[in-house]
């Protein structure tokens, strides 16, 4: 049976003003939607693909059948490497769920099993493994709370990670490219597939999905502190900031590739190199050390290959869109917390003049296969689209950002300890949640900190 809401205040006020209040079983468990989500469009555009591949094997268009699998596979083997990572089924006897990982069925494996924890989470009452610290945003208060965290919960919480760091890479190593690809291969042939058709509304569809997962992320890590709550405005607002974003960041590339095919492979190659050397020419700067913690278990040279995939996949998301983060190499967490403004529109301004650029290399360069088309108002279109994007983003920041209040003063919270440990003493770029192992009567609970979303 499952426990009913109740809070317990205490009377003696926090450092931020507000009454410290303890909350257990807050809430019922959310449903999973964004592991549903992921894994349906992760379906979706695998399968999708592998039609169109066997189209185009049928049609002998080589060119197009060889990118298709790369961009299809590349992605597909990236998010079942992250899964089996984060679940940690290596030191596991799991031989089942590493078969499927191998028959690219990962995500959905796990999909299912998060269903399964949900749909049996409140069956029976549950000993909570995890007390969470966050600072709720009411209005013009901040109320430090603590939630009793049961095990059901925990493991959804894992999933939920999960699936948003598959949804990343399944939008900027796979959908992005292969959006990119098939477009160009539309224009190139003059006439529009059904399949490639439905193939690239669902790649759109992917990319915007884990353009807003990526901006979600950055601010959930940034105020890790914070109960982070977005509504309806916001999330509209960021799916036009994206969307605007990244289409005319791929219809520019697709336009100039038209007119100069040899010369967009040096162009995004060039974005693809800066952004991924960017961080460790910081880190050289720094003469700073690798971050150790990655993962224990690892040598130098697994740490080294960790590493430089998690850079090239912060390099793809910049090469289309703002990535929202900055890596820190040297950092346990690797990113900086730390809004910087200045690089922000250092990379907005960068970005609107190079796509003017390609958009104008196209106008000049273009083939005949543009006469009917008003190339000066496309062109027009475009940048305006790119320059609405920049609105929607500064309208976000501006109104709409969860935590806008705190962009400027600098808030400092002294919260109560739980058990023995006091969180004062913790580092700031670490979580102040403390977690609680179960056990049996007459052990001693030990604490220890732990990141509950």
């Amino acid at each position: 049976m499952e426990e009913q809401e109740r809070e317990i205040s205490y009377p003696e006020p926090s450092a931020s003003g507000s009454a410290l209040v303890l909350v257990v079983n807050p809430s019922r468990v959310r449903p999973p939607l964004g592991a549903v989500l992921a894994t349906v469009l992760y379906c979706a555009e695998l399968l999708n693909a592998a039609v169109l591949c066997s189209r185009y094997k049928r049609t002998d268009d080589e060119h197009w059948l060889g990118f298709t699998i790369a961009f299809m596979l590349l992605p597909a083997i990236l998010i079942q490497f992250t899964l089996i990572f984060i679940h940690r089924d290596l030191g596991l006897d799991r031989p089942l769920v590493i078969l499927l990982h191998m028959l690219l069925l990962g995500p959905v494996i796990r999909c299912l099993d998060a269903l399964v924890v949900y749909f049996r989470a409140g069956g029976k009452e549950e000993p909570y493994v995890t007390i969470t610290r966050k600072i709720f945003l009411k209005k013009h208060e901040q109320t430090p709370t603590e939630c009793q965290v049961s095990r059901s919960e925990r493991i959804l919480a894992t999933h939920r990670n999960a699936f948003k760091r598959t949804s990343v890479i399944q939008a900027f190593l796979g959908s992005t490219p292969q959006l990119t690809l098939q477009l160009y291969a539309t224009i190139q042939e003059k006439y529009i597939l059904p399949v490639r058709l439905t193939l690239m509304i669902i790649a759109q569809i992917s990319v915007i999905y884990g353009a807003l997962v990526c901006s979600v992320l950055a601010i959930e890590i940034r105020y890790d502190d914070y109960k982070v709550r977005f509504g309806p405005p916001a999330y509209l607002c960021m799916i036009l900031w994206r969307g605007l974003e990244i289409s005319t960041r791929v219809t520019a590339l697709v336009l100039m590739s038209t007119a100069l095919s040899h010369w967009v492979f040096a162009v995004g190659g060039a974005n693809l190199l800066f952004f991924f050397f960017l961080p460790w020419a910081e880190l050289w700067a720094k003469k700073g050390s690798l971050a150790r913690d990655v993962e224990k278990n690892f040598s130098r040279l697994g740490t080294v290959v960790v590493l430089s995939l998690f850079t090239l996949l912060y390099a793809c998301v910049n090469v289309f869109c703002w990535s929202a983060v900055q890596l820190d190499l040297a950092h346990a967490e690797l990113l900086d917390r730390r809004q910087r403004w200045g690089r922000l529109a250092a990379y907005y301004a960068a970005r609107f003049a190079e796509n003017l650029l390609l958009i104008s290399l196209w106008y000049f360069f273009k083939s005949d296969f543009y006469e009917y088309v008003c190339a000066p108002l496309l062109a027009v279109q475009l940048m305006v689209c790119y320059g609405l994007a920049v609105l929607f983003m500064l309208l976000f920041y501006q109104y709409l950002h969860p935590c806008r209040r705190l962009f400027r003063r600098n808030v400092h919270h002294c919260l109560p300890c739980v058990g023995r440990r006091d969180p004062a003493a913790l580092p700031s770029s670490y979580s102040t949640a403390a977690t609680m192992p179960l056990m049996s009567d007459g052990e001693t609970p030990v604490l220890d900190v732990a990141e509950y979303p």
